[in-house]
């Protein structure tokens, strides 16, 4: 079994995909956070993440592994570190760059070809797993999308952080390489008004229901 999941920032994507993973007794690949661990390791390196073919170069030094349900980097795991406010502000760079697109989709197909698996990003059922069984896209209207971040994130106003999230919606949806789109096929579900049981409870009711 395999599942997709994409959507904007701020949908909920890796909350929900994990509920339903547990749910399932399937693993779950939050394919973020190896956009995240390659971002990390380069700022930590001091590469210049204006240069491409630098960042490039670099990626022949990082072994992203995938070891119970965790993604490593180089053999450790480094949760906290990638959520840091620097990581965040790059990602979306460090993600629009054909080389480590390339680099982790190949990652990510071969991760998924030996698990029953959920998967959640911006282009897993557009790309990464077109074949996908089942593929949904979870989103929510803006102001509720702030209004979670705002709820988990300190040192931002509610305006700022909804700022942050319409730039980051125009970013993926505009840039070149894996665009975030509805995946053909997916089911959309629109999280507004719903919380966390009711959205996981719709999408395994989807689920049961193809």
């Amino acid at each position: 079994m395999k599942i997709s999941i994409d959507g904007p920032s701020g949908a909920g994507k890796s909350t929900i995909s994990k509920l339903i993973a547990k749910k399932l007794k399937i693993s779950y690949l939050d394919t973020g956070s190896m956009y995240r661990l390659v971002t990390f390791y380069l700022l930590e390196n001091n590469i210049n993440l204006n240069d491409e073919s630098l960042v490039c170069k670099n990626l022949n030094n990082i072994n992203i592994g995938f070891k119970d349900g965790f993604v490593l980097l180089n053999d450790k795991k480094y949760e906290n570190e990638i959520r840091s406010d620097i990581v965040t502000s790059n990602v979306s760079l460090i993600s629009s760059y054909k080389c480590v697109r390339e680099f982790l989709v190949s990652l990510q197909r071969k991760i998924a070809s030996t698990n029953d698996i959920i998967l959640d990003g911006r282009d897993i059922g557009s790309v990464v797993l077109k074949d996908a069984d089942y593929k949904f896209y979870l989103t929510a209207d803006v102001d509720e999308r702030a209004r979670r971040r705002f709820n988990e994130t300190i040192g931002f106003s509610f305006n700022e952080i909804k700022r942050k999230i319409i730039d980051r919606d125009n970013f993926d949806k505009s840039r070149e390489i894996s665009p975030l789109i509805v995946p053909e096929d997916a089911i959309i579900i629109d999280s507004t008004n719903l919380n966390i049981d009711e959205t996981v409870n719709k999408i395994i009711g989807e689920i049961k229901n193809v």
